[in-house]
Protein backbone atom coordinates (compact mmCIF):
# COMPACT_ATOMS: atom_id res chain seq x y z
CA UNK A 1 0.00 0.00 0.00
CA UNK A 2 1.21 3.84 -0.50
CA UNK A 3 1.65 6.38 1.95
CA UNK A 4 -1.28 8.64 0.84
CA UNK A 5 -3.93 5.09 1.28
CA UNK A 6 -2.06 4.20 4.24
CA UNK A 7 -2.42 7.67 5.39
CA UNK A 8 -6.44 8.32 5.08
CA UNK A 9 -7.56 4.36 6.52
CA UNK A 10 -9.22 4.28 9.80
CA UNK A 11 -8.16 2.59 12.65
CA UNK A 12 -10.43 -0.27 12.18
CA UNK A 13 -9.29 -0.60 8.56
CA UNK A 14 -5.60 -0.52 9.59
CA UNK A 15 -6.28 -2.92 12.19
CA UNK A 16 -8.10 -5.53 9.72
CA UNK A 17 -5.39 -5.19 7.22
CA UNK A 18 -2.67 -5.81 9.43
CA UNK A 19 -5.00 -9.12 10.96
CA UNK A 20 -5.13 -10.21 7.16
CA UNK A 21 -1.69 -10.12 6.25
CA UNK A 22 -2.18 -7.18 4.17
CA UNK A 23 0.33 -4.60 6.08
CA UNK A 24 2.19 -5.15 8.83
CA UNK A 25 2.55 -3.01 11.64
CA UNK A 26 6.27 -1.63 11.18
CA UNK A 27 4.69 -0.40 7.38
CA UNK A 28 2.02 1.46 9.04
CA UNK A 29 4.25 3.27 11.26
CA UNK A 30 6.64 4.12 8.48
CA UNK A 31 3.66 5.40 6.20
CA UNK A 32 2.81 7.81 9.28
CA UNK A 33 6.41 9.43 10.37
CA UNK A 34 7.33 9.37 6.15
CA UNK A 35 3.89 11.63 6.03
CA UNK A 36 4.85 13.37 8.81
CA UNK A 37 8.37 13.83 8.12
CA UNK A 38 7.31 15.76 4.56
CA UNK A 39 3.96 17.82 5.45
CA UNK A 40 4.36 18.71 8.92
CA UNK A 41 7.21 21.46 8.50
CA UNK A 42 4.27 24.17 8.02
CA UNK A 43 1.86 22.69 10.52
CA UNK A 44 3.56 21.60 13.87
CA UNK A 45 1.04 19.51 14.65
CA UNK A 46 3.62 16.39 16.30
CA UNK A 47 6.21 17.97 18.63
CA UNK A 48 7.47 14.80 20.12
CA UNK A 49 9.03 11.71 18.47
CA UNK A 50 11.51 8.38 19.28
CA UNK A 51 11.12 6.62 16.25
CA UNK A 52 13.48 3.67 17.15
CA UNK A 53 10.68 3.15 20.38
CA UNK A 54 8.02 2.98 18.10
CA UNK A 55 9.69 0.70 15.82
CA UNK A 56 10.67 -1.84 18.76
CA UNK A 57 7.13 -1.70 19.65
CA UNK A 58 5.76 -2.25 15.85
CA UNK A 59 8.09 -4.99 15.25
CA UNK A 60 7.10 -6.72 18.22
CA UNK A 61 3.28 -6.03 16.97
CA UNK A 62 4.66 -7.96 13.70
CA UNK A 63 5.99 -10.89 15.38
CA UNK A 64 2.89 -11.55 17.81
CA UNK A 65 0.94 -11.59 14.73
CA UNK A 66 3.33 -13.92 12.74
CA UNK A 67 2.64 -16.49 16.65
CA UNK A 68 -1.15 -15.79 15.64
CA UNK A 69 -1.56 -13.50 18.72
CA UNK A 70 -3.57 -10.79 18.98
CA UNK A 71 -3.66 -8.22 21.35
CA UNK A 72 -6.52 -6.64 21.37
CA UNK A 73 -8.53 -4.69 18.48
CA UNK A 74 -6.02 -1.94 18.08
CA UNK A 75 -3.42 -4.17 17.68
CA UNK A 76 -0.73 -2.67 15.87
CA UNK A 77 -2.00 -0.05 14.89
CA UNK A 78 0.53 3.46 15.52
CA UNK A 79 -1.47 6.54 16.17
CA UNK A 80 -0.56 9.89 18.17
CA UNK A 81 -1.44 10.89 21.89
CA UNK A 82 -1.93 14.50 23.14
CA UNK A 83 0.80 15.79 24.86
CA UNK A 84 -0.81 16.27 28.16
CA UNK A 85 -0.94 12.22 28.97
CA UNK A 86 2.10 10.51 30.49
CA UNK A 87 3.82 8.29 27.58
CA UNK A 88 6.20 5.98 29.30
CA UNK A 89 9.80 6.16 28.18
CA UNK A 90 8.34 9.18 25.72
CA UNK A 91 8.79 13.42 26.48
CA UNK A 92 5.54 14.48 27.84
CA UNK A 93 5.13 18.34 28.41
CA UNK A 94 1.69 19.69 28.55
CA UNK A 95 3.52 22.36 26.72
CA UNK A 96 5.41 23.94 29.60
CA UNK A 97 9.15 24.62 29.57
CA UNK A 98 10.30 23.16 32.68
CA UNK A 99 8.80 19.78 31.73
CA UNK A 100 10.79 19.63 28.62
CA UNK A 101 13.27 17.54 29.39
CA UNK A 102 10.65 14.86 30.98
CA UNK A 103 10.30 11.32 30.20
CA UNK A 104 7.47 9.47 32.24
CA UNK A 105 7.97 6.02 33.82
CA UNK A 106 4.62 4.79 33.38
CA UNK A 107 1.38 5.74 31.00
CA UNK A 108 -1.30 7.10 32.14
CA UNK A 109 -4.18 5.18 32.36
CA UNK A 110 -5.78 5.70 29.02
CA UNK A 111 -2.36 5.44 26.91
CA UNK A 112 -1.73 2.27 29.21
CA UNK A 113 -5.68 0.79 27.99
CA UNK A 114 -4.61 2.19 24.04
CA UNK A 115 -1.36 0.00 24.84
CA UNK A 116 -3.15 -3.06 25.85
CA UNK A 117 -5.12 -3.33 23.09
CA UNK A 118 -2.25 -3.34 20.71
CA UNK A 119 -1.43 0.08 19.75
CA UNK A 120 1.76 1.49 18.77
CA UNK A 121 2.35 5.25 20.24
CA UNK A 122 4.03 7.25 17.35
CA UNK A 123 4.73 10.30 18.86
CA UNK A 124 3.29 13.26 20.75
CA UNK A 125 0.58 16.16 19.69
CA UNK A 126 0.92 19.67 20.64
CA UNK A 127 -1.51 22.01 22.91
CA UNK A 128 -1.58 25.38 24.52
CA UNK A 129 0.46 25.54 27.95
CA UNK A 130 -1.12 23.04 30.33
CA UNK A 131 -3.54 22.59 28.16
CA UNK A 132 -5.38 25.85 29.25
CA UNK A 133 -6.39 28.03 26.24
CA UNK A 134 -8.78 27.07 23.13
CA UNK A 135 -6.14 27.72 20.49
CA UNK A 136 -2.65 25.18 20.49
CA UNK A 137 0.57 26.94 21.20
CA UNK A 138 3.28 27.89 23.66
CA UNK A 139 6.51 28.66 24.17
CA UNK A 140 8.12 25.59 24.06
CA UNK A 141 7.09 24.16 20.89
CA UNK A 142 5.33 27.40 18.80
CA UNK A 143 1.86 27.69 17.48
CA UNK A 144 0.02 24.60 15.33
CA UNK A 145 -1.36 25.86 12.00
CA UNK A 146 -4.81 24.74 10.92
CA UNK A 147 -4.70 22.11 7.82
CA UNK A 148 -7.62 23.37 6.11
CA UNK A 149 -5.80 27.41 6.28
CA UNK A 150 -2.43 28.01 8.11
CA UNK A 151 -4.22 31.64 9.08
CA UNK A 152 -6.21 29.76 11.40
CA UNK A 153 -6.24 27.75 14.71
CA UNK A 154 -6.38 24.22 15.18
CA UNK A 155 -8.17 24.80 18.80
CA UNK A 156 -7.37 23.80 21.90
CA UNK A 157 -6.58 22.04 23.80
CA UNK A 158 -6.33 18.97 21.92
CA UNK A 159 -5.18 21.18 18.45
CA UNK A 160 -2.55 19.27 17.69
CA UNK A 161 -4.60 15.86 18.12
CA UNK A 162 -7.32 17.11 15.58
CA UNK A 163 -4.78 18.75 13.17
CA UNK A 164 -3.15 15.03 12.81
CA UNK A 165 -6.35 13.93 12.13
CA UNK A 166 -6.81 16.03 9.69
CA UNK A 167 -3.68 16.21 8.22
CA UNK A 168 -3.64 12.59 7.99
CA UNK A 169 -0.77 11.64 10.51
CA UNK A 170 -2.96 9.32 12.40
CA UNK A 171 -5.98 7.56 12.55
CA UNK A 172 -6.76 7.57 16.12
CA UNK A 173 -5.63 10.29 18.94
CA UNK A 174 -6.62 10.65 22.83
CA UNK A 175 -7.67 14.07 23.49
CA UNK A 176 -8.76 15.49 27.13
CA UNK A 177 -12.05 17.79 27.66
CA UNK A 178 -12.64 20.08 30.39
CA UNK A 179 -14.07 23.20 28.57
CA UNK A 180 -14.43 21.76 25.20
CA UNK A 181 -10.91 20.70 24.66
CA UNK A 182 -12.13 16.86 22.40
CA UNK A 183 -15.10 19.12 20.61
CA UNK A 184 -13.84 22.49 19.73
CA UNK A 185 -10.72 21.58 18.10
CA UNK A 186 -12.60 18.55 16.37
CA UNK A 187 -14.89 21.42 14.75
CA UNK A 188 -12.18 23.45 13.66
CA UNK A 189 -10.49 20.16 12.15
CA UNK A 190 -13.37 18.96 10.42
CA UNK A 191 -12.68 15.58 12.72
CA UNK A 192 -14.71 13.65 14.97
CA UNK A 193 -14.37 13.24 18.98
CA UNK A 194 -16.34 12.03 21.63
CA UNK A 195 -16.00 13.42 25.34
CA UNK A 196 -17.43 10.66 27.71
CA UNK A 197 -19.74 10.49 30.63
CA UNK A 198 -17.76 11.74 33.12
CA UNK A 199 -16.00 9.07 34.99
CA UNK A 200 -16.06 6.20 32.95
CA UNK A 201 -12.16 7.05 31.31
CA UNK A 202 -9.91 6.81 33.95
CA UNK A 203 -8.41 10.51 34.07
CA UNK A 204 -5.08 9.86 35.72
CA UNK A 205 -1.42 10.91 34.67
CA UNK A 206 -2.37 13.61 32.66
CA UNK A 207 -0.75 17.06 33.39
CA UNK A 208 -1.78 18.87 34.81
CA UNK A 209 -1.42 18.84 37.97
CA UNK A 210 1.92 17.98 38.22
CA UNK A 211 3.17 14.62 37.64
CA UNK A 212 2.42 12.12 39.80
CA UNK A 213 -0.82 14.10 40.79
CA UNK A 214 -3.55 11.46 41.52
CA UNK A 215 -6.46 13.88 41.87
CA UNK A 216 -8.79 14.09 38.52
CA UNK A 217 -10.33 17.22 37.92
CA UNK A 218 -13.82 17.87 38.29
CA UNK A 219 -15.47 18.21 34.87
CA UNK A 220 -12.15 16.73 33.38
CA UNK A 221 -12.70 13.63 31.28
CA UNK A 222 -10.15 11.62 28.55
CA UNK A 223 -11.85 10.58 24.96
CA UNK A 224 -11.16 9.20 21.53
CA UNK A 225 -10.63 11.46 18.11
CA UNK A 226 -10.73 10.30 14.86
CA UNK A 227 -12.22 10.70 11.69
CA UNK A 228 -15.06 8.75 11.42
CA UNK A 229 -18.06 7.41 14.31
CA UNK A 230 -16.93 3.85 14.20
CA UNK A 231 -13.70 4.54 15.17
CA UNK A 232 -15.11 6.32 18.40
CA UNK A 233 -17.09 3.61 19.69
CA UNK A 234 -13.87 1.36 19.12
CA UNK A 235 -11.98 3.28 21.21
CA UNK A 236 -14.17 4.05 23.78
CA UNK A 237 -14.70 0.02 23.85
CA UNK A 238 -11.01 0.10 24.78
CA UNK A 239 -10.89 3.00 26.92
CA UNK A 240 -14.04 3.15 29.50
CA UNK A 241 -14.02 1.09 32.39
CA UNK A 242 -13.66 1.83 36.42
CA UNK A 243 -9.58 2.97 37.51
CA UNK A 244 -7.06 0.30 39.03
CA UNK A 245 -8.73 0.77 42.59
CA UNK A 246 -12.37 0.46 41.69
CA UNK A 247 -12.07 -2.48 39.13
CA UNK A 248 -11.93 -5.32 42.00
CA UNK A 249 -15.81 -4.77 42.77
CA UNK A 250 -17.31 -2.59 40.11
CA UNK A 251 -17.25 -2.87 36.08
CA UNK A 252 -18.53 -1.11 33.75
CA UNK A 253 -21.65 -2.22 31.13
CA UNK A 254 -23.16 0.88 28.85
CA UNK A 255 -25.97 0.39 27.62
CA UNK A 256 -26.69 0.00 24.17
CA UNK A 257 -28.10 2.58 21.95
CA UNK A 258 -31.96 3.40 22.39
CA UNK A 259 -33.31 2.75 19.38
CA UNK A 260 -32.80 0.45 16.35
CA UNK A 261 -34.25 2.32 13.90
CA UNK A 262 -34.06 6.22 13.27
CA UNK A 263 -37.40 6.73 12.88
CA UNK A 264 -37.67 5.90 16.92
CA UNK A 265 -35.43 8.08 17.71
CA UNK A 266 -36.73 11.74 18.97
CA UNK A 267 -33.69 14.74 18.78
CA UNK A 268 -34.31 18.23 20.54
CA UNK A 269 -32.54 20.92 18.47
CA UNK A 270 -31.34 24.06 20.79
CA UNK A 271 -29.24 26.25 18.46
CA UNK A 272 -30.27 29.94 19.07
CA UNK A 273 -29.47 31.65 22.12
CA UNK A 274 -29.33 35.46 23.01
CA UNK A 275 -26.71 35.19 25.20
CA UNK A 276 -24.43 32.72 22.32
CA UNK A 277 -25.21 34.02 18.87
CA UNK A 278 -23.61 31.42 16.23
CA UNK A 279 -22.76 32.89 12.74
CA UNK A 280 -24.99 32.66 10.24
CA UNK A 281 -22.53 30.38 7.90
CA UNK A 282 -22.13 28.28 11.11
CA UNK A 283 -26.00 28.38 11.94
CA UNK A 284 -27.13 27.25 8.50
CA UNK A 285 -25.06 24.43 8.25
CA UNK A 286 -26.46 23.45 11.46
CA UNK A 287 -29.94 23.83 10.74
CA UNK A 288 -29.10 21.92 7.37
CA UNK A 289 -27.82 18.89 9.33
CA UNK A 290 -30.71 19.14 11.43
CA UNK A 291 -33.07 18.85 8.47
CA UNK A 292 -31.56 16.20 6.81
CA UNK A 293 -31.99 13.76 10.33
CA UNK A 294 -35.88 14.19 9.98
CA UNK A 295 -35.89 13.65 6.30
CA UNK A 296 -33.87 10.53 6.99
CA UNK A 297 -37.29 9.88 9.93
CA UNK A 298 -36.02 11.11 12.94
CA UNK A 299 -38.35 13.00 15.37
CA UNK A 300 -37.11 16.48 15.60
CA UNK A 301 -38.13 19.30 17.72
CA UNK A 302 -37.04 22.61 17.60
CA UNK A 303 -38.95 23.67 20.25
CA UNK A 304 -38.18 21.15 23.63
CA UNK A 305 -35.86 22.28 25.94
CA UNK A 306 -34.78 20.80 29.67
CA UNK A 307 -36.49 22.61 32.43
CA UNK A 308 -33.55 25.71 33.17
CA UNK A 309 -32.12 28.36 31.25
CA UNK A 310 -29.13 28.24 28.93
CA UNK A 311 -27.81 31.32 31.01
CA UNK A 312 -28.26 29.16 34.50
CA UNK A 313 -26.21 26.27 32.95
CA UNK A 314 -23.98 28.66 31.64
CA UNK A 315 -23.44 30.42 34.60
CA UNK A 316 -23.07 27.15 36.60
CA UNK A 317 -20.23 26.16 34.14
CA UNK A 318 -18.36 29.03 34.22
CA UNK A 319 -17.94 28.87 38.16
CA UNK A 320 -17.30 25.10 38.25
CA UNK A 321 -14.87 25.28 35.36
CA UNK A 322 -12.68 28.36 37.24
CA UNK A 323 -12.65 26.01 40.07
CA UNK A 324 -11.37 22.77 38.46
CA UNK A 325 -8.74 24.87 36.57
CA UNK A 326 -7.36 26.60 39.78
CA UNK A 327 -5.88 23.38 41.24
CA UNK A 328 -2.79 24.06 40.19
CA UNK A 329 -2.52 27.41 41.22
CA UNK A 330 -0.67 28.18 44.49
CA UNK A 331 -2.32 29.68 47.97
CA UNK A 332 -0.63 33.21 47.37
CA UNK A 333 -1.84 33.41 43.07
CA UNK A 334 -5.68 32.35 44.70
CA UNK A 335 -5.10 35.28 47.41
CA UNK A 336 -4.26 37.78 44.76
CA UNK A 337 -6.94 36.55 42.50
CA UNK A 338 -9.55 36.88 45.27
CA UNK A 339 -7.96 40.57 45.75
CA UNK A 340 -7.81 41.62 41.67
CA UNK A 341 -11.98 40.39 42.15
CA UNK A 342 -12.73 42.36 44.87
CA UNK A 343 -11.30 45.64 43.28
CA UNK A 344 -12.12 45.01 39.22
CA UNK A 345 -15.52 45.44 37.79
CA UNK A 346 -18.22 43.23 37.50
CA UNK A 347 -17.16 41.98 33.86
CA UNK A 348 -14.07 41.09 34.16
CA UNK A 349 -14.26 39.79 37.89
CA UNK A 350 -16.01 36.47 37.22
CA UNK A 351 -13.08 34.39 36.42
CA UNK A 352 -11.46 35.44 39.55
CA UNK A 353 -14.00 35.35 41.84
CA UNK A 354 -14.74 31.63 40.56
CA UNK A 355 -11.32 30.95 41.03
CA UNK A 356 -10.79 32.18 43.86
CA UNK A 357 -13.96 31.07 45.67
CA UNK A 358 -14.55 29.48 48.85
CA UNK A 359 -15.07 25.89 49.45
CA UNK A 360 -18.83 26.66 50.59
CA UNK A 361 -19.60 29.03 47.09
CA UNK A 362 -18.36 25.66 45.49
CA UNK A 363 -20.58 23.38 47.18
CA UNK A 364 -23.57 25.87 46.27
CA UNK A 365 -22.37 25.45 42.88
CA UNK A 366 -22.72 21.82 42.93
CA UNK A 367 -25.55 21.65 44.47
CA UNK A 368 -27.10 23.74 41.48
CA UNK A 369 -24.77 21.12 39.17
CA UNK A 370 -26.78 18.83 40.77
CA UNK A 371 -30.21 20.11 39.97
CA UNK A 372 -29.40 20.57 36.16
CA UNK A 373 -28.49 17.22 36.23
CA UNK A 374 -31.93 15.97 37.61
CA UNK A 375 -33.24 18.29 35.13
CA UNK A 376 -31.54 16.79 32.24
CA UNK A 377 -32.49 13.18 33.44
CA UNK A 378 -36.11 14.01 33.42
CA UNK A 379 -35.76 15.63 29.98
CA UNK A 380 -34.51 12.93 28.37
CA UNK A 381 -37.30 10.40 29.52
CA UNK A 382 -38.69 11.87 26.23
CA UNK A 383 -35.61 12.61 24.37
CA UNK A 384 -32.91 10.80 22.85
CA UNK A 385 -30.36 13.43 22.18
CA UNK A 386 -29.33 17.07 21.90
CA UNK A 387 -28.19 18.50 18.73
CA UNK A 388 -26.38 21.47 19.41
CA UNK A 389 -23.73 23.84 18.11
CA UNK A 390 -19.89 23.54 19.34
CA UNK A 391 -18.46 26.76 18.39
CA UNK A 392 -19.97 30.04 17.52
CA UNK A 393 -17.62 30.48 14.33
CA UNK A 394 -15.49 28.42 12.53
CA UNK A 395 -11.73 28.25 13.64
CA UNK A 396 -10.31 31.71 14.59
CA UNK A 397 -7.54 33.26 13.16
CA UNK A 398 -4.15 33.17 15.65
CA UNK A 399 -4.62 35.23 18.67
CA UNK A 400 -2.30 35.21 21.04
CA UNK A 401 -2.42 39.01 22.69
CA UNK A 402 -2.41 38.97 26.30
CA UNK A 403 -4.07 39.45 28.33
CA UNK A 404 -6.24 36.79 27.65
CA UNK A 405 -9.70 38.51 28.96
CA UNK A 406 -9.11 41.33 27.04
CA UNK A 407 -9.40 39.20 23.55
CA UNK A 408 -12.15 38.69 21.24
CA UNK A 409 -13.78 36.72 18.27
CA UNK A 410 -16.19 38.49 15.88
CA UNK A 411 -19.79 36.68 15.40
CA UNK A 412 -22.18 38.17 12.76
CA UNK A 413 -19.62 41.03 11.97
CA UNK A 414 -20.04 42.02 15.81
CA UNK A 415 -17.24 41.66 18.35
CA UNK A 416 -18.07 39.28 21.30
CA UNK A 417 -16.06 37.48 24.28
CA UNK A 418 -13.18 35.10 23.10
CA UNK A 419 -14.59 33.07 25.86
CA UNK A 420 -17.56 31.92 24.16
CA UNK A 421 -16.22 29.98 22.33
CA UNK A 422 -16.94 27.17 25.07
CA UNK A 423 -20.50 28.34 26.35
CA UNK A 424 -22.03 25.64 24.44
CA UNK A 425 -20.25 22.92 25.15
CA UNK A 426 -20.74 23.99 28.68
CA UNK A 427 -24.42 22.50 28.58
CA UNK A 428 -22.77 19.08 28.68
CA UNK A 429 -19.59 19.64 30.30
CA UNK A 430 -21.72 20.98 33.39
CA UNK A 431 -23.96 17.78 33.74
CA UNK A 432 -21.32 15.14 33.20
CA UNK A 433 -23.41 14.11 29.50
CA UNK A 434 -21.65 12.59 26.87
CA UNK A 435 -21.18 14.46 23.59
CA UNK A 436 -20.02 13.37 19.94
CA UNK A 437 -19.05 15.82 17.41
CA UNK A 438 -19.10 15.35 13.72
CA UNK A 439 -18.44 17.54 10.60
CA UNK A 440 -21.59 18.94 8.94
CA UNK A 441 -20.14 21.03 6.23
CA UNK A 442 -17.83 23.40 4.73
CA UNK A 443 -18.93 27.14 5.30
CA UNK A 444 -18.11 29.73 2.46
CA UNK A 445 -15.17 30.77 4.18
CA UNK A 446 -13.68 27.53 3.54
CA UNK A 447 -13.44 26.13 7.23
CA UNK A 448 -15.44 23.01 8.46
CA UNK A 449 -17.87 23.39 11.06
CA UNK A 450 -18.84 20.43 13.60
CA UNK A 451 -22.36 19.57 15.47
CA UNK A 452 -22.34 18.38 18.75
CA UNK A 453 -24.70 15.08 20.23
CA UNK A 454 -25.12 15.41 23.59
CA UNK A 455 -26.63 12.12 25.23
CA UNK A 456 -28.10 11.18 28.45
CA UNK A 457 -25.36 10.63 31.36
CA UNK A 458 -23.84 6.94 30.76
CA UNK A 459 -25.64 6.70 27.46
CA UNK A 460 -22.49 7.34 25.49
CA UNK A 461 -23.92 4.80 22.64
CA UNK A 462 -26.85 6.22 22.22
CA UNK A 463 -25.74 9.59 21.37
CA UNK A 464 -22.89 8.19 19.09
CA UNK A 465 -25.62 6.11 17.27
CA UNK A 466 -27.00 9.37 16.30
CA UNK A 467 -23.29 10.86 15.23
CA UNK A 468 -23.23 7.93 12.93
CA UNK A 469 -26.10 8.04 11.40
CA UNK A 470 -26.09 11.72 10.60
CA UNK A 471 -22.06 11.85 9.84
CA UNK A 472 -23.18 8.85 7.09
CA UNK A 473 -25.96 11.06 5.87
CA UNK A 474 -23.80 13.94 5.52
CA UNK A 475 -20.93 12.01 3.61
CA UNK A 476 -18.42 12.02 6.37
CA UNK A 477 -14.83 12.79 6.49
CA UNK A 478 -13.70 15.53 3.77
CA UNK A 479 -9.75 16.13 3.83
CA UNK A 480 -8.50 19.76 4.02
CA UNK A 481 -7.38 20.30 0.03
CA UNK A 482 -4.04 20.59 0.22
CA UNK A 483 -3.54 16.95 2.51
CA UNK A 484 -6.53 15.12 1.11
CA UNK A 485 -6.14 11.90 -1.57
CA UNK A 486 -5.26 12.43 -5.10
Amino acid sequence: MDETRIAWMSAREVAAAIRAGELTSREHLEALLARIDRLDDGLNLVVTRDDEQARRAAEEADRAAGRGRWRGPLHGVAMTIKDSFQTAGLRTTSGASELAEFVPGEDAAAVARLRGAGAVIAGKTNLPLYAADVQSYNALFGQSNNPWDTARTVGGSSGGAAGALAAGFTPLELGSDIGGSIRGPASCCGVTGHKPSFGIVPGRGQIPGPPGTLTEADIAVAGPLARDVADLQLALDVLAGPNEWAAKAWSLDLPPPRHRNLADYRVAVWFDEPAAPVDEPVRGLLGAAAGALADAGARVDHDARPAFTFDKAATVFNQLLNAALAGGFSRDEVEALAAKAAQAGEGRALAARYTSQRHREWLSANERRLQLRARWHEFFRDYDAVLAPVLPTTAIPHDHSEPVSRRTIIVNGEERNYQEQFIWMGLAGASFLPATVIPVGIAADGLPVGLQIIGPFLEDRTCLDVADRLYRLLGGFRAPPRFGPG
